[in-house]
C-alpha cells in the first residue's frame, strides 16, 4: 500500500521515467518510478471569476494548514497534483495556486494553430497563459461534442508538439460495460488516441481511465475492478511500445472520485492517481483526496 503522499506538488518537470546506465529495470523499479498525480478538473464551474478564485484560495489555505504532513524536501515523495478551470480563469487561478507547487492545464485545445474556428484554443494560446496540462478525449467532449479519436489523436500530438503533457482519457460507456466489452473499448481507444506517438513522448501521457457509467451518477466502479482495467491498458502500451513504457506511464482512475474512496483506490498497484470531477470543486474534499493515505 502506498504511504501518504504531500498535498505540494512538485514543479522540478519529474518524469515517469528514470535513467539508468546499468541496464534495463525490472518491472518493480519502473512501477516505484511513478510519481502519483491528482488532478481536479472544474468542467463548466463554478459561475464567476470570483467564486474561481475563492475555491482556488481556499484550496492553497488548505494546503499551508497541513503543510506539516507534507515531506517538502522529498521530491520522489510528494504528489503532482493539476488544476484544470474554465478558460476564462485560468491565468489568475495560475497566479494563486503556482505559488504552492500546483500546476494548472486546459480543459481541451483545438489541433489547429490558428485560424477561423470560433471558440476554439489553439494549443499555443493555453501554453502561453502556463497551462502545462491538457485534457484530450474526456468522455464529456466525446459525447456533447463529437469528437473522434482520429481529432483526439491530433490533439495528443499538438500538446505534445507545444511541450506540453497530454492526460488522454478513456473508458466504456454504459452500455458497453453492459456488453462485457470494457477491454476491448479501451484498447481500441487507447491505440488510436496514441497513433503516430513515439516512445521518446511517452514519457510526457498520462492516461486516465474514465467509465463513463460512473461519472456523476453515483455508480462506483470498485478499486479492483478499475485496477483491473488498469493493468489491462498496460499491456496494451506493452503491445504498442514495450514493457518500459507500460510500467512507466501513469494512470489515473477517473469516475466520481470521493475522500471516502480515493484511499481504497490509491492502494491499488497499477492506480497512479484519480482524475477528480465533482469534489475538486470542494477545497476540503479535494485536499483529502490529494492527501490520500
Amino acid at each position: 500500500m502506498k504511504l501518504p503522499l504531500a498535498l505540494l506538488a512538485t514543479t522540478s518537470g519529474a518524469s515517469a521515467f528514470t535513467t539508468v546506465n546499468n541496464g534495463p529495470r525490472s518491472i518493480t523499479e519502473l512501477s516505484a518510478s511513478r510519481q502519483p498525480i491528482m488532478a481536479g478538473n472544474w468542467k463548466m464551474n463554478p459561475t464567476t471569476e470570483a467564486d474561481a478564485l475563492n475555491l482556488a484560495n481556499g484550496f492553497c489555505a488548505l494546503l499551508n494548514e497541513m503543510a506539516d504532513t507534507c515531506a517538502m524536501d522529498d521530491v520522489e515523495g510528494c504528489t503532482e497534483v493539476v488544476l484544470f478551470p474554465p478558460f476564462p480563469f485560468i491565468s489568475k487561478v495560475k497566479d494563486i495556486v503556482g505559488k504552492e507547487g500546483v500546476t494548472v492545464g486546459s480543459q481541451q485545445v483545438y489541433y489547429e494553430d490558428k485560424g477561423a474556428f470560433t471558440g476554439s484554443v489553439a494549443a499555443s494560446m493555453v501554453k502561453s497563459v502556463g497551462c502545462e496540462y491538457v485534457l484530450c478525449g474526456h468522455s464529456e467532449r466525446r459525447a456533447l461534442f463529437s469528437d473522434s479519436d482520429v481529432n483526439i489523436n491530433s490533439k495528443v500530438k499538438k500538446v505534445l508538439e507545444f511541450g506540453m503533457k497530454p492526460i488522454l482519457c478513456v473508458g466504456e460507456t454504459q452500455d458497453e460495460y453492459d456488453l462485457g466489452i470494457t477491454q476491448e473499448v479501451c484498447a481500441m481507444q487507447v491505440s488510436k488516441d496514441l497513433a503516430g506517438v513515439s516512445k521518446k513522448d511517452m514519457k510526457d501521457v498520462v492516461i486516465a481511465y474514465e467509465p463513463v457509467w460512473a461519472i456523476g451518477t453515483g455508480l462506483v466502479c470498485e478499486a479492483d475492478a478499475a485496477n483491473k482495467v488498469h493493468k489491462f491498458i498496460r499491456t496494451v502500451l506493452a503491445k504498442m511500445y514495450d514493457e518500459e513504457v507500460a510500467q512507466s506511464t501513469r494512470i489515473q482512475y477517473g469516475g466520481s472520485v470521493t475522500p471516502e474512496s480515493v484511499d481504497g483506490l490509491m492502494a491499488m498497484s497499477d492506480i497512479d492517481g484519480c482524475l477528480v470531477g465533482g469534489a475538486s470543486l470542494f477545497s476540503d474534499k479535494f485536499a483529502r483526496i490529494c492527501n490520500f493515505q
